[in-house]
Parts: structure tokens; C-alpha cells; sequence
């Protein structure tokens, strides 16, 4: 199929090979023995498949709408042997994606006629926000961008200083308070600073908690008003960072801060060291938010742009 023509360069197929190891052994081990001695796609093959698709954490609703499809594919071909299956699951799954993720990008851009260019990042501790923001930084420097970094989660210490090792090995100013200072206030010093230097990203780390969901509303919403003040329409993006790692969990978080504040992207992490990158195709179609960077190793080059057809490639290879 010519919708998979290899775009990303051989390096970073690589890694994304890698990083998706697990997760494809897992699937195709369970997909074999759902189709074992059988020759066509039947009821008994559909209903192994659902098994195999929910529990690589696709999730209920995105497997039985990939089942539909693929029920339809077999109503219209009338025989459908379990040698194609493999070939179809692929192009549905990424028709599935390419409707939200519409783009086809492969490298780290930001929007020329934004600047600067206000990026906020939301997340719950431990998911891996901060290194997140740190690859961010790196690799829209590297992109030759002058980035601005917001350390606005002051309700932990070791926030800020997560973030200011990351200024430093990066070389990027940081704009930071005392902890238990107001975050609004140093998203507002961090916007204000950013137009000052003529940046041409700011990137806003927020507090993580989502034990009281009506505080990190009412933080978040404040945050974007003061914001405002300085730079139009800001945030322009806010990106949720998701543990991939963590499969259904990784749901009910995309679900919690949905409600508390609008989610325009995801980076789903962590996908190298788990079998549940199938979260990444259960999240995108369920939220229909689009995917925007996938962390698949430690390396600061192992956060990469997502590529729907890549993903899809690396992951039915």
C-alpha cells in the first residue's frame, strides 16, 4: 500500500521499531493462536480477535468498532482467509487514527504565524512530564527555536528542580518561583519573559494532582486567563502527557483531565518498556484528540513526532 511509503528516516524507524518490540510480540503471539487452524475469518476468529485487541489495551469501544469494520470487510469479500487478516487490521486501524490524526508530520514544527508560541502541559506526576517537556526543549532548539521553560508546578519542590536540570543540560532560560508560589503568576513571568526575549516557544509545566479535581479546573483556567494577558489565544497548545505504560489507567486519566480543562494533543510515553501500545489506538480514537509525540526510550531522540502510518508500520511489522 502506498499509505505505508516509508517517510521517517532509517534511525528513527529504528527506534520506533524498538520501542514498539514488546507491545508486537505480545499482539502477534496472541494473534496467532486466535487464528490457529483456521483457514477464513469466521465468528469464532472475530470474537478470539476482540479478546486479542482488548486486551493489548486498544480498549472496549475502539476494538468493537475495529470488529465492525472488519465484520463489514468480510460481509462485502464474502471469504476473507486468516492469511489477510494481518493486512487489514493494519489499514483499519490506521483509517482509525488518520481520522483524528490528520496530519502527516515527521519532524517537530510549531505553527509559523504564533509567536511565541505557547505550549502547556498537563499530566499527572510520574508519568514523565518533565522529561517530556525537557525532549520538547531539546529538540525545537535543535530545530533552531529559541525556547522559554515555565516551571509552574510549584506544589512540589522537586518539579522545579526537575525542570531546572533540564534547562541546564538543554541551555534554555527557565522562568521559576519559590515553591507553593501562585502558578498562574509564573506562567504569567514566563509568557512576559518569553515576548521580552522575542522567544519563539514557551513551554509551561503544570501541577500534576488530580485528587481534587475542581482545584486543578480552577488552577489550569487561571493559568490560560493570565496568560491571555500578554499573548493572545494562549495556551495554543495543551498537551496531555500519558503514561503508556499504564494501559486502562491511562484512559481514566485522559478521561479525568478532559473534563478539567480542553486537551488539545497527547504524548503517550513509556511505550518501549510495556506490550500496551495498543493504548496509543484506543486513546486517540476514543478522546479524538490527536496524538502528537510518543516517547519510546530514554534517549532524548526517543521522544519522536507520532506518524500514524510509521506507528502503524512498526507496530504490524
Amino acid at each position: 500500500m502506498s499509505l505505508f511509503k516509508k517517510i521517517f528516516s532509517k534511525e528513527k524507524k529504528e527506534t520506533l521499531d524498538k520501542g514498539l518490540e514488546k507491545s508486537k510480540t505480545t499482539f502477534f503471539s496472541k494473534l496467532s493462536k486466535a487464528v490457529a487452524g483456521k483457514s477464513k475469518v469466521d465468528d469464532d476468529v472475530l470474537d478470539n480477535l476482540e479478546e486479542v485487541l482488548v486486551s493489548s489495551d486498544v480498549g472496549v469501544a475502539t476494538t468493537l468498532k475495529i470488529i465492525e469494520r472488519i465484520e463489514a470487510r468480510v460481509a462485502k469479500d464474502k471469504y476473507l482467509g486468516t492469511d489477510e487478516l494481518n493486512k487489514i487490521l493494519r489499514e483499519e486501524i490506521a483509517g482509525l487514527l488518520a481520522e483524528t490524526n490528520v496530519g502527516n508530520e515527521t519532524e517537530f514544527t510549531i505553527p509559523k504565524d504564533k509567536k511565541p508560541y505557547v505550549l502547556m502541559v498537563v499530566g499527572v506526576n510520574g508519568v514523565g512530564k518533565t522529561t517530556t517537556i525537557g525532549k520538547l526543549a531539546s529538540q525545537f532548539k535543535k530545530q533552531g527555536l529559541k525556547v522559554v521553560l515555565g516551571a509552574a508546578d510549584t506544589f512540589r519542590a522537586a518539579a522545579i528542580d526537575q525542570l531546572q536540570v533540564w534547562a541546564d543540560r538543554v541551555d534554555v532560560p527557565i522562568v521559576k518561583q519559590k515553591m507553593g508560589s501562585d502558578p498562574a503568576s509564573v506562567a504569567f513571568d514566563t509568557v512576559k519573559s518569553a515576548v521580552n526575549q522575542n522567544a519563539d516557544v514557551v513551554i509551561i509545566d503544570t501541577a500534576g494532582r488530580l485528587h481534587n479535581k475542581v482545584n486543578l479546573m480552577n488552577e489550569l483556567s487561571k493559568i490560560k486567563r493570565v496568560m491571555q494577558k500578554v499573548v493572545d489565544n494562549a495556551p495554543h497548545d495543551v498537551l496531555l502527557v500519558l503514561d503508556g505504560s499504564t494501559g486502562q489507567n491511562a484512559f481514566e486519566q485522559a478521561k479525568q483531565f478532559t473534563k478539567a480543562t480542553e486537551v488539545t494533543s497527547l504524548a503517550v510515553t513509556k511505550l518501549d518498556g510495556t506490550a500496551k501500545g495498543g493504548v496509543v489506538i484506543g486513546i486517540s480514537d476514543q478522546f479524538k484528540i490527536p496524538v502528537k509525540y510518543i516517547g519510546v526510550g530514554e534517549k532524548i531522540e526517543d521522544l519522536q513526532v507520532f506518524n500514524k502510518f510509521e506507528f502503524v508500520d512498526s507496530f504490524f511489522k
